[in-house]
């Protein structure tokens, strides 16, 4: 099956290619057109050659380099004089150490806050490595203390002409707040990176840093108005014909602005954060569309991302400013229930009665005040996999998958 043949399937919904569901198996380097390859990865690379020279967007994670550098080197032997990331996620920023060694002195461009980012990573080392350990269900998984830097960056817009090739950069906030947007006027090809991905846009993960939801709206609005005929993510498989790319971003677009709306709506009104979760939906007459489906991330994680954006981290409900201890609740809780035993059976009966959210309050409330107790932690750990097992979204399983793991290793011990 052709690259154009995939991406046909991707579209009408016939086959899955996104970022919680990608699989290789596709060639190494794919002609899009005479001069632009696509590489396929958990992380896709657009390769540029004209004028002798070889030019990249996005340069892949860690454990894809060799790979990468091995399946663009049989596309093309021409030096590589530029890459851009796209921004700085480590599965988009990994690959440039075999092309630097090849010694051709490769410039790299990026917008001016990857900078800021790689020092966080450096700060936050070990948090990144387990948050991404649990999210990926990769417990060997270790997050990189050294990046490679950008030699060129700017702040709001820049073009340039590399191996023949015209992009016009200009900086988004979306998933990040140092996205670069390219544009390639002379085969109006859109390169989005991740500002689209193939499902609802990831911008609530519950363990990451602050995403950017109107802006990242706002930013989709204006990659339609250029009129690109092609759309070459970094996740997922491409989008050809200009009407369905604008489709996808315009649609993309109001999803995001519909749940900004609602939320701020409620906000202003002076409602709870609970309030709002439960309120909030996404528009049902997206729903069937194969690049809104909340598989990675989800609708009510990008409400709570919205709250802390724009209301801050306190939720409205005044026992939650200056909490008891969770194990302190837990206790009196399970004293007041006849035992932290008694929270167990009910936390199993209501995972039977398929309150799922409920079931997991209550494992969680009686391990807390027992927390040696092994039968206890089966019971956790059946109620999380239970939930993990019912979950649509990666995030959501990745947590709840992970809590089931611990508790039966604790019930083992």
């Amino acid at each position: 099956m052709s690259i154009r043949e995939h991406a046909d399937a991707v579209w009408r919904g016939e086959k899955s290619d996104n970022i919680a569901s990608f699989s290789p198996g596709r060639r190494p380097v794919e002609d899009i057109i005479d001069g632009i390859g696509f590489y396929s990865g958990f992380g896709n690379t657009i390769a540029f050659q004209g004028s002798g020279e070889l030019a990249l967007f996005d340069t892949g994670n860690p454990m894809g380099a060799a790979k990468l550098h091995e399946g663009v080197r049989g596309w093309s032997t021409d030096p590589l004089v530029t890459a851009i990331f796209s921004h700085g996620h480590i599965d988009h920023v990994s690959g440039m150490e075999p092309f630097d060694a090849e010694g051709h002195g490769t410039e790299v461009i990026a917008h001016e806050a990857v900078v800021a980012r790689f020092e966080r990573y450096v700060l936050t080392n070990g948090y990144n490595a387990v948050i991404n350990q649990r999210q990926f269900q990769a417990p060997g998984l270790t997050w990189p203390t050294e990046y490679r830097q950008p030699d060129l960056s700017y702040r709001d817009e820049l073009t340039v002409k590399r191996a023949g090739w015209t992009f016009e950069m200009f900086h988004a906030k979306g998933e990040t707040d140092d996205a670069t947007v390219a544009y390639v006027p002379e085969a109006r090809v859109l390169l989005p990176g991740d500002m689209f991905i193939w499902v609802t846009p990831n911008c609530g993960n519950p363990q990451k840093v602050q995403r950017y939801p109107r802006e990242w709206a706002l930013a989709l609005r204006r990659m339609a108005t250029l009129g690109a005929e092609i759309m070459l993510p970094s996740h997922g498989a491409p989008i050809f014909g200009a009407d369905r790319v604008e489709q996808a971003l315009v649609e993309t677009a109001e999803w995001l602005e519909s749940m900004v709306g609602q939320t701020l709506d409620l906000l202003n009104a002076g409602e709870r954060l609970d309030t709002i979760v439960q309120a909030v939906r996404p528009p049902s007459h997206l729903g069937d569309r194969p690049y809104l489906k909340a598989l990675y991330d989800e609708p009510e994680f990008v409400v709570r991302n919205l709250w802390r954006q724009y209301g801050g981290w306190y939720d409205g409900n005044p026992a939650h400013l200056k909490p008891s201890p969770d194990a302190v609740l837990a206790t009196r809780l399970a004293d007041l229930a006849g035992g932290a035993v008694r929270l167990g059976e009910a936390a199993l009966q209501a995972l039977r009665d398929g309150d799922h959210r409920l079931a997991g309050h209550l494992a969680e409330l009686a391990v807390q005040a027992a927390p040696a107790d092994r039968g206890l932690h089966e019971i956790r750990a059946e109620v999380n996999g239970t939930r993990a097992a019912s979950e649509a979204s990666l995030m959501a399983r990745g947590v709840f998958t992970w809590a089931a793991s611990e508790s039966r290793r604790l019930s083992e011990d």
